[in-house]
């Protein structure tokens, strides 16, 4: 049966619901690591860094590929980098709103008034 596209952007979404994964993506954006490059940076134990390579490379987000005895990641679409991008730019809007908003509320009632709109 075919599953609606919502709850196949919902699966993926659950996927990124870890700091750690969102960590090692960055990582790998920025180039490809292995996992003991990655170790220092996202800051796990290297069996739950591991796991969480694992669901990464379930969800088809990162391949990798050996050299060596070396296995190296690498991101599968450079959409991932700018799906990062945008989660960024989204949560510095939300962030700057709030600052204004917890600024406008610090004023003395009706100096702030007109400044900004909601």
């Amino acid at each position: 049966m075919h599953r609606p596209l919502y709850e196949r952007k919902a699966e993926f979404f659950k996927t990124l619901a870890h700091p750690a994964r969102i960590r090692v993506l960055e990582l790998l954006t920025q180039g490809d690591h292995s996992v003991a490059e990655m170790l220092p940076e996202v800051g796990i134990e290297p069996s739950n860094l591991s796991q969480h390579l694992a669901v990464l490379r379930r969800a088809g987000l990162v391949t990798t590929r050996k050299v060596g005895s070396t296995v190296i990641y690498s991101p599968t679409s450079p959409y991932v980098g700018e799906l990062l991008t945008v989660s960024r730019r989204i949560l510095t809007g939300l962030i700057n709103d709030q600052v204004e908003l917890l600024e406008d509320l610090r004023e003395p009632a009706g100096q702030g008034a007109g400044r900004r709109s909601v």
